[in-house]
């Protein structure tokens, strides 16, 4: 069966895009890789081929491009993205190790640096996977010298969109004052909810001066 001829919501690529990669086989990873079969074989059947071609799909990811060239309807351009596609695994895999967030105090560490001296108040985001590693910092708002958006959906959707599983963030009071207002306060707690709604984990939501810190109470 060609992979036209499957439904929508069978389609590898499909699958992908609605239900992240993690809900696809091997071979039908790959097929998206692949992009194509040849006549008479799909994507998914050109891409079990290959991987029994290799033995496994560590052997895949092992195999010369040129070895690809010899499993028929694999030609220079399908070889070449695939080759390509394993390198860059292994090149994520050696990079340095991701900054991690281990507890309130790398929170403040991470976010201090985007909101020491500013006269003016922001909003900084940092977002986290389930290991605490750091995926993301970033200035979601910036507002006037006594106080900043905190746009509750946009955080959400932010940290989705990133990947995440946790997050923090933090504000400056220009003021040098760390005592929260009502609104740090109702705000911290709109976010916990909306958080938890959505299988997140709000880590901290802390106010950062130029000589210190401290945490809102959630």
């Amino acid at each position: 069966m060609r992979l036209k001829d499957l439904s929508k919501q069978d389609r590898p690529r499909e699958r992908l895009m609605s239900r992240g990669a993690s809900a696809l086989a091997d071979r039908e990873l790959l097929a998206v890789l692949l992009g194509s079969g040849f006549r008479g074989s799909s994507a998914l059947d050109l891409a079990t081929q290959v991987i029994e071609h290799c033995g496994d799909l560590d052997g895949l990811g092992r195999s010369d491009p040129h070895r690809l060239l010899t499993v028929r309807g694999v030609g220079p351009a399908k070889a070449a993205r695939v080759a390509a596609a394993f390198h860059l695994v292994r090149r994520a895999g050696a990079g340095p190790e991701r900054e991690r967030i281990t507890g309130t105090a790398d929170l403040a560490g991470h976010c201090a640096p985007l909101l020491h001296g500013h006269t003016q108040e922001r909003l900084v985001l940092v977002v986290c996977d389930t290991g605490g590693r750091v995926l993301k910092r970033s200035v979601v708002t910036e507002g006037g010298a006594d106080h900043t958006a905190m746009p509750v959906r946009e955080v959400i959707i932010e940290v989705l969109t990133a990947g995440g599983a946790m997050f923090g963030l933090a504000h400056n009071h220009p003021s040098g004052s760390l005592d929260p207002s009502t609104a740090d306060l109702e705000a911290t707690a709109r976010l916990v909810e909306a958080a938890e709604t959505v299988g997140l984990r709000l880590l901290d939501h802390l106010i950062i001066t130029d000589t210190a810190w401290r945490r809102i109470p959630t």
